[in-house]
């Protein structure tokens, strides 16, 4: 079996789907070999684009602090996403998130695969609807797994996912009160995660 490092060496040169084309780099997951909690999000933003790492961006902070609060320790977690190219449409001079198709997850579905098969994490939180779609299959919707631990196989891995929302979302939230609200329903289904690895 191929260590992570040299699967992220070969992921970085993926031609699995047009994304690569307008992607300043392949962003691989990062973190702990054998960790016992995986972390997957959806793609990278902009700034895990430049800088070629998961979760460093505003969404990343935010993860980051959500993570303290529920008591998990991010340096315990491997940190991954579904897709590993930044989907992006200019704005004037900003580059806005665009999200990842079916076709594009599927691309980029052996590389999970092959993640998690390594890193053989005891407990799997996804975050966000893409996430869910690339652990659960199409047709995933959060509202309907929110906060709850479900047995999942993805390839030669099987475990159990906690699904939740991804961090952007709460950064999105109308205002101050709301983003609170949400972020306070975060932490709690990361707690969720943290019960069930020391379970």
């Amino acid at each position: 079996m191929a260590t992570l490092e040299e699967l992220a060496k070969e992921a970085a040169t993926c031609t699995r789907c047009d994304l690569y084309q307008r992607a300043t780099s392949t962003v691989f997951g990062e973190g702990r070999p054998h960790a016992p909690l995986a972390l997957v999000g959806e793609q990278p933003g902009d700034q895990e684009d430049k800088q070629g790492h998961p979760f460093v961006g505003p969404a990343g902070h935010l993860l980051d602090r959500a993570l303290r609060e529920s008591g998990i320790e991010r340096a315990d977690a491997y940190v991954t996403n579904a897709v590993k190219h930044f989907k992006w449409e200019a704005r004037g001079k900003r580059r806005i998130h665009q999200r990842p198709n079916g076709t594009e997850i599927m691309a980029c579905h052996g590389w999970l695969e092959a993640e998690l098969a390594v890193v053989g994490p005891r407990v799997t939180v996804a975050l966000g609807a893409v996430a869910g779609e690339a652990l659960f299959g199409r047709g995933f919707k959060v509202r309907d797994h929110r906060g709850r631990l479900e047995e999942v196989t993805v390839g030669e891995w099987q475990g159990p996912v906690l699904s939740t929302v991804h961090p952007s979302s709460i950064l999105r939230a109308r205002d101050d009160e709301a983003r609170e609200e949400a972020f306070a329903g975060f932490v709690a289904d990361l707690v969720k995660a943290r019960e069930a690895l020391a379970a």
